[in-house]
């Protein structure tokens, strides 16, 4: 056998690899008798024979070259070594033609006890060729620039493309450097970039610049290179390479996708129209325009609704009302304004009008000429400013401001030191900048509509003077949230109640805005219903965690949320009853924060009072608390925003105790420096603070007698009273108070149960109380003209300014008050505020 050939090609091993390549062409199983033992689909496409004609035959018959017989051979006898074979080999078809394979051998196998061969082989194509003419055509017509640089880096060799992209002739570039070309277009670093190739000897590709070339000076263009170096046979670096593309259609979609998402999160931070407005100028100056102005409708300035320009007769008005609301420029002080921030400016003249902002189409001037285009028709002015400073304004974009089918005012967008003009994609980029805003003005323009509607809900519904009679000193601090926080459900109160007692109430309702605002006035209203039944606070703040359960209930059974205002989830809320003559101060909280008590002789503290559930939980009970005050206490009452500005509720009402337990007379400048000293700037939460010092009734303003259960006590129990009254100088009530005296003394021997104690009270009103052991509540009845009786309560009634009942652990108590004439009132040392009551 001849050995095999020397442009055969000899593999040590044939790997799996192979195999597989193998498995993809004409394949068949030779034996080492040269018979065919397995012939694919593949080999049966490439030479025509089919699987039962060659199955058992010779491979001998494939062969069409004469020597073929001792080249296989030699190919056998290397493939028994272990080693496998590739190599050119000539067959015939089944045609009668011949064919050129690249045939591959494996190393030999063995397969049902006999020695076998897999061969696999692919028909060998020609090869094209390019002559040179097509070859230069290639690199002249291509649509990428190409150029070839020395290791000086000037130029030999420029094609077509190149020429046009740099709008220098080829002539004028041979021999000369780009930095000298082409100044505008950072030749400079390129040359670095360019040397850094050659030096060491690494490709650059992709590498982005931008700026203006000749071809077009008035645009700024992006493009993309890639640099090669250029080697002889030798491996020397000769010169360098460099394929050019303009990619600027690419780079100013990839610049608008940015700074559109840019302007995402620098515009629109806050909910507030101005700093909105001046946010959008900030962002455009300078890396978009020169000079940027912002006009926003009035009402979009105000509160007022605003939901379109068209009048009634389905027109626009000719010049809506526009007020300057943001303008930057590139130079200081912006002189090219001739409005100011808050002045009123003028409309774009015709044939841009009002439908302008309607339409929402923008006004695009590339080349803008003061003394002719509309912007500077509708203000005579401003062709004589920019002539007289030479702004240079060349080149404008005005996009009206429109969200949610409503016109909000006009974002003006000039270049004046920039000299390119404005082009179609700008104009989209500045559609898509004002688009962002419009969204951020107009969410800010609603909220701050709501935002001013629930606060004067909120401070409609707070008590507009308070005052705690004789038995209480009250100032009263309130700090609505800032305009990030929105406004809470924070409420306070001071309730007279009878027997010169006085309620104190402060809550504060879950959540923000006028649902908020609204659900304190209910609660508000709805405590001053149950202190009026002298409801004990425990049992007033069960009442009331009813009320707020019902009105969640009702509220999700409306579908209150679907509509998008929030439902009723909950409060939290204290009630203190006073006691001047006793001193004593029965509390109960739902979830709210303790009171803070400061003696006049002692340092501040915090009651322990049972926190209680917060109100609309249910199903769980409150607890009172009564604790005695020392005379001239300060009594306080807050609601956790006062305690959580410092982030640390402990340290927060530490605070609170050392800024109250200042030696300060005045209780209205006290309550205000705490408030000052503890929130120092905006806080997120609504602030509120009631302060009360408490006096006593003495001796001299209260006297009691115990009653015997006998019906003829009642007429000097009445002489007693009269007595009493005259002593304190108010002989003209003396009568009435026999009246009422008789009356309910006489009630309670008849109906009630012993023990039975009258008592009379002096401080703004005179009061007439009368206790028994029967918890039957009183009727009032109208008792007919044939009637013996049943007129006492409505005497009782025609006679004093109130009356009604309050129980106690021990019964319960009637009483009735008398309003004191203002020049027999209580002597000055107690202050007495102006009463307006009518009987």
């Amino acid at each position: 056998m001849e050995p095999a050939r020397k442009s055969d090609t000899a593999a040590t091993s044939m790997g799996s690899a192979d195999l597989s390549d193998a498995s993809t062409d004409a394949a068949a199983v030779i034996s080492q008798d040269g018979a065919v033992v397995g012939w694919t689909r593949g080999a049966e496409a490439l030479l025509g024979y089919s699987a039962p004609e060659m199955v058992g035959a010779s491979a001998g018959r494939l062969l069409a070259e004469p020597e073929a017989p001792a080249r296989v051979g030699g190919i056998a006898e290397r493939c028994r070594a272990g080693n496998g074979w590739s190599g050119m080999i000539r067959v015939r078809h089944r045609d009668g033609r011949t064919l050129d394979v690249l045939l591959r051998v494996s190393a030999a196998f063995r397969m049902d006890g006999r020695e076998c061969f897999l061969l696999s082989a692919r028909e060998e194509r020609g090869r094209w060729t390019m002559a040179q003419s097509v070859l230069d055509g290639f690199l002249a017509r291509s649509p990428v620039g190409m150029a070839v640089l020395d290791r000086d880096l000037r130029y030999v060799w420029v094609n077509g493309t190149l020429e046009q992209l740099g709008g220098v002739p080829q002539e004028e570039r041979l021999g000369r450097r780009l930095s000298e070309l082409l100044p505008g277009l950072q030749g400079e670093a390129l040359e670095k970039v360019m040397g850094k190739v050659l030096a060491t000897g690494v490709p650059v590709t992709d590498y982005e610049y931008h700026g203006w070339s000749w071809a077009d000076p008035h645009r700024r263009h992006a493009y993309s290179a890639s640099f090669f170096p250029l080697v002889d046979t030798d491996d020397t670096v000769t010169g360098i390479c460099y394929m050019v593309l303009d990619v600027t259609e690419r780079w100013a979609a990839r610049r608008i996708l940015s700074m559109v998402n840019e302007a995402g999160t620098s515009i629109g931070t806050t909910l507030d129209v101005l700093r909105t407005a001046e946010e959008l100028a900030d962002f455009a100056v300078p890396r978009f325009a020169d000079f940027v102005v912002v006009d926003l409708l009035e009402p979009v300035l105000g509160s007022e609704t605003h939901e379109a320009l068209l009048d009634d007769a389905g027109s626009a008005p000719a010049r809506p009302a526009l007020r300057r609301a943001a303008v930057r420029s590139v130079r200081e002080g912006c002189p090219e304004a001739v409005y100011r921030v808050g002045d009123r400016v003028g409309f774009l003249g015709p044939p841009y009008d009002a439908r302008t902002l309607i339409k929402g189409d923008p006004l695009f001037i590339p080349v803008l000429d003061a003394d002719q285009d509309p912007w500077a028709a509708s203000e005579p002015r401003r062709p004589d400013r920019i002539r007289e400073f030479g702004f240079g304004i060349h080149s404008l974009i005005s996009v009206p401001m429109r969200a949610r089918n409503t016109a909000l005012g006009l974002a003006t967008f000039a270049r004046t030191t920039n000299p390119a003009p404005f082009g179609s994609d700008d104009v989209l980029l500045a559609r898509e900048l004002v688009a962002r805003a419009a969204v951020c003005l107009d969410n800010a323009r609603r909220y701050t509509r709501e935002h001013t509607a629930a606060l004067t809900l909120q401070r409609s519904l707070l008590p507009p003077a308070l005052t705690g009679g004789t038995a209480l000193d009250v100032a009263s601090s309130y700090l609505p949230a800032d305009s990030a926080g929105g406004v809470g459900g924070d409420w306070f109160d001071v309730i007279p109640l009878s027997g010169a007692r006085v309620g104190l109430v402060i809550g504060d309702v879950v959540g923000h805005g006028i649902s908020a605002a609204a659900s304190m006035g209910r609660l508000r209203t709805a405590v001053q219903t149950l202190a009026d039944m002298e409801l004990p606070p425990d049992e007033l703040l069960a009442h009331l965690d009813d009320l707020v359960l019902r009105l969640g209930g009702e509220e999700s059974f409306s579908g209150a949320d679907a509509r998008g205002t929030a439902a009723f989830t909950g409060a939290t809320c204290l009630y203190a009853v006073y006691d001047p003559v006793t001193r004593r101060c029965t509390m109960a909280r739902a979830g709210h924060p303790p009171p803070v008590v400061v003696p006049p002789d002692g340092p501040a503290y915090f009651p322990e009072i049972p926190a209680g559930p917060p109100l609309g939980l249910g199903g769980m009970a409150f607890e009172a608390t009564e604790i005695e005050l020392a005379e001239h206490s300060l009594f306080g009452l807050f609601t956790n925003g006062l305690i959580q500005a410092c982030g640390d509720v402990e340290r927060g009402m530490a605070r609170l105790a050392e800024a109250l337990a200042r030696p300060e007379p005045d209780l209205e400048k006290l309550c205000g420096t705490a408030v000052r000293d503890l929130i120092p700037g905006p806080q997120p939460d609504d602030i509120a603070l009631l302060l009360t010092r408490t006096h006593a009734l003495g001796a001299d303003h209260a006297v009691s007698w115990d009653i015997p259960d006998d019906p003829a006590a009642v007429g000097e129990i009445r002489t007693l009273a009269a007595r009493q009254v005259t002593e304190w100088g108010l002989g003209e009530l003396a009568v009435t108070t026999e009246l009422l005296v008789s009356e309910l003394v006489t009630n309670a021997i008849r109906y009630a149960a012993p023990p039975i104690r009258v008592r009379l009270l002096r401080d703004s009103r005179l009061t007439c109380e009368v206790a028994d052991a029967s918890s039957t509540a009183p009727r009032l009845r109208h008792a007919r003209s044939t009637d013996e009786g049943g007129r006492g309560l409505f005497l009782v009634a025609q006679m004093s300014l109130r009356w009604g009942a309050r129980y106690t652990g021990e019964g319960k108590i009637i009483w009735a008050e008398q309003k004191i004439p203002a020049e027999q009132r209580i002597s000055a040392e107690y202050r007495i505020p102006d009463e307006r009551e009518t009987p």
